[in-house]
């Protein structure tokens, strides 16, 4: 089972929800919840990546400005600083990366454009079906099947 970010893109998909700056905290939490996910990124010009806003960039616009937080646009909230990955990055190197970094969701990206995301519960279930295909294997080796 090969273990990069490619591998678990080409598994779960490339789709991703995406949104302009001048969107409105509003009407990202509108998105993050009719979608029931955690984290939009923000692009710009030929899709490359602005900013990620996630639930947590939701909680911080509010415990500052209230509900006046949510007519703010994105550009003026979102984490700007993205961490990116590409499709050569290893699982263990993005979950070292996202654990240490705190980030539940890295944009991967080729060629400077979005090409897909990972979240942390990407993550774990790789490494848990990679873990239990070698539990597989050594077992059919120890009884010779």
């Amino acid at each position: 089972m090969a273990s990069s970010v490619k591998a678990i893109l080409d598994l779960k998909g490339r789709d991703v929800v995406t949104t302009g700056p001048n969107t409105t905290v509003a009407e990202a939490a509108a998105i993050l919840s009719k979608k029931k996910i955690g984290a939009i990124v923000v692009v710009g010009m030929e899709n490359k990546i602005s900013g990620m806003f996630t639930e947590r960039d939701l909680v911080h616009v509010i415990a500052k400005s209230g509900k006046d937080g949510l007519d703010q646009t994105l550009s003026s909230v979102m984490t700007s600083k993205v961490l990116r990955c590409n499709e050569q990055t290893s699982v263990n190197e993005l979950m070292q990366l996202m654990t240490s970094k705190r980030f539940r969701h890295v944009p991967v990206e080729a060629n400077g454009k979005l090409a897909g995301i990972i979240s942390i519960g990407d993550v774990v279930k790789w490494i848990i079906s990679a873990q239990t295909a070698t539990i597989d294997q050594l077992t059919k080796y120890i009884y010779g099947e």
